[in-house]
């Protein structure tokens, strides 16, 4: 599907544009699992129109035309997973007056160095 024809849609029909893209995509691995996918650039095309209709909800949405709801529901952090508070520490930290000396740093940094001296010494015994 043309960029053209996707911001044609409405926000109802980009949605269900979405869904039925997404499960054509689904589709299309299931065949190649099972050896009977013989054009293989569907599958390039259909993860193109879908990064298509994403853009355009998002241009919607941060244009304010209308928020696009999503028909996928949204990924949450898992609780261990500290990904987000290190990076929003490292933001915080840079965006600070005095350097971004904040602990969450040093201890990223601290980090960072046992990570780099276990490699070292597992690049030297191989």
């Amino acid at each position: 599907m043309d960029i053209d024809k996707v911001r044609e849609l409405t926000d109802l029909e980009l949605n269900e544009e979405l869904s039925k893209q997404r499960r054509h995509l689904y589709d299309l691995r299931f065949q190649l699992a099972t050896r009977q996918l013989t054009d293989y650039t569907q599958l390039t095309q259909a993860r193109r129109t879908i990064a298509r209709i994403l853009t355009v909800a998002t241009e919607r949405e941060l244009t304010g035309v209308g928020p696009v709801p999503s028909s996928r529901p949204a990924r949450k952090a898992a609780a261990g997973d500290g990904r987000a508070s290190r990076a929003g520490a490292r933001r915080r930290a840079a965006d600070s007056p005095d350097g971004g000396d904040d602990s969450a740093t040093k201890a990223d940094k601290a980090a960072t160095a046992t990570a780099e001296k276990k490699r070292r010494g597992r690049g030297a015994t191989e």
